[in-house]
């Protein structure tokens, strides 16, 4: 079993493994930063510590976040990289057991954070790659 948080943006959910999730946090004043790319809302200071923030929608090309009282940004760090990525909400965390995850359509996706589908309990969730989403090249 794999435990997952799932998060919308738009219409629809998308998941992150929660061994990558630190916190889930309410939107905070972010300080932009000139000269990064699009997708970089800036940096925000989380109790003592400053984070990049990434808006999600904008890294995957899916238009760009409206906050709103259900926007949440979710905190996750990879191996030394902290970042913080805006969703639009937060849904649930799930356990996925390995027949319900799909990968083998990677294989016909031309999206390289895309790391399957989850088929969970008649919903359809786009697991995306941690690896991929710190990733900081400019397409």
């Amino acid at each position: 079993m794999v435990k997952m948080i799932v998060f919308k943006l738009g219409e629809e959910e998308y998941a992150l493994d929660i061994e990558f999730v630190q916190s889930i946090e309410r939107i905070q004043p972010i300080t932009r930063v000139p000269n990064t790319p699009s997708y970089v809302k800036g940096l925000m200071n989380l109790r003592g510590n400053v984070i990049p923030i990434i808006d999600l929608r904008k890294k995957l090309n899916i238009g760009e976040a409206n906050f709103t009282d259900h926007t949440r940004i979710i905190i996750s760090k990879y191996e030394d990289i902290e970042l913080g990525f805006i969703v639009d909400q937060t849904s649930d965390v799930i356990d996925v057991s390995r027949d319900e995850l799909e990968m083998e359509l990677s294989g016909r996706m031309e999206f390289e954070a895309f790391g399957g589908i989850v088929n969970f309990s008649g919903r359809l969730i786009i697991l995306l790659k941690m690896e991929e989403l710190v990733k900081t090249e400019v397409k």
